[in-house]
């Protein structure tokens, strides 16, 4: 693969001893934007955290050309950022503050920011639509607008791979849409970025390549047109399901069977004898 930045084979991660996923391999080059598909609990946050060296692992990953575990928490953190799932701020640190800990590992630990961190952090700020916030505590903030913040921070890092989480949880649909344009510029700037994806419409229109996981392995790897295939999705998912590309946008339309209700189900959708 051409200007190779991951690489990652035969990895195995999981939790207490137990795999979630197993015999994982792929490689990811620069300036793609690869979306992580698949049922929830299939293993797309735990092959971040592993790319991230958050977990134990078989097999191995590469970065840059280095082993993962080569690496120190600055020199990790210079090369990868991540957002997980669920980020918590403890304290009332301002929207100011957090964006500038991005910036924490280009600094020594007894440096203070200077003119140009400030400057990367108020255009990541201004992009992200919370400059206005940007004295008022995080944790006084709507979940759509911390979840801006925090990617608002992620940005300030600046950089080549990005392994975002969820990141367009909580956000409405401008947010949202705006989320995977800005995804995919920074690509076209040669970042790399792999992110969870849920909605696979956007998926389809913004995603370079997208990665199925299922059933504990990748089960797909490639183009989006390649991967939305009924045969596949349906085999992730464990339903029928069904996928259409509109012949002029290209958007996907992707839904799955109606299943009969039992019985059981069924009763409880029906009102009570009321006397």
């Amino acid at each position: 693969m051409v200007n190779e930045l991951l690489d990652v084979q035969g990895l195995q991660a999981g939790y207490n001893g137990r795999n979630v996923l197993r015999q994982v391999s792929f490689q990811a080059g620069s300036g793609e934007l690869i979306g992580l598909i698949g049922p929830n609990g299939a293993g797309k946050s735990t092959l971040l955290k592993a790319m991230r060296g958050l977990l134990p692992t078989g097999g191995k990953i590469t970065l840059q050309g280095k082993k993962l575990q080569e690496y120190s928490p600055q020199e990790m953190a210079k090369v990868v950022a991540y957002l997980p799932q669920r980020s918590h701020v403890p304290f009332a640190f301002t929207v100011r503050e957090v964006v500038l800990m991005g910036r924490a590992p280009h600094l020594r630990w007894w440096q203070r920011e200077g003119p140009q961190d400030i400057r990367i952090a108020e255009a990541c700020m201004e992009y992200m639509a919370v400059k206005n916030l940007a004295d008022m505590p995080v944790n006084t903030l709507s979940g759509g607008q911390r979840q801006r913040v925090l990617l608002a921070k992620v940005l300030a890092q600046q950089t080549p791979l990005l392994l975002l989480d969820e990141p367009a949880s909580g956000l409405d649909l401008f947010y949202q849409e705006e989320l995977f344009r800005f995804c995919r510029e920074l690509c076209q700037a040669d970042r790399t970025i792999l992110l969870v994806v849920h909605d696979l419409s956007l998926a389809a229109r913004f995603c370079s390549r997208l990665l199925l996981i299922g059933q504990n392995k990748l089960l797909a790897d490639g183009a989006p047109k390649a991967v939305l295939q009924p045969e596949l999705l349906s085999q992730a998912y464990g339903v029928a399901v069904h996928v259409g590309f509109h012949p002029q946008t290209g958007h996907a339309d992707i839904y799955t069977q109606e299943v009969p209700r039992e019985q059981p189900v069924q009763s409880l959708l029906t009102k009570g004898d009321a006397s």
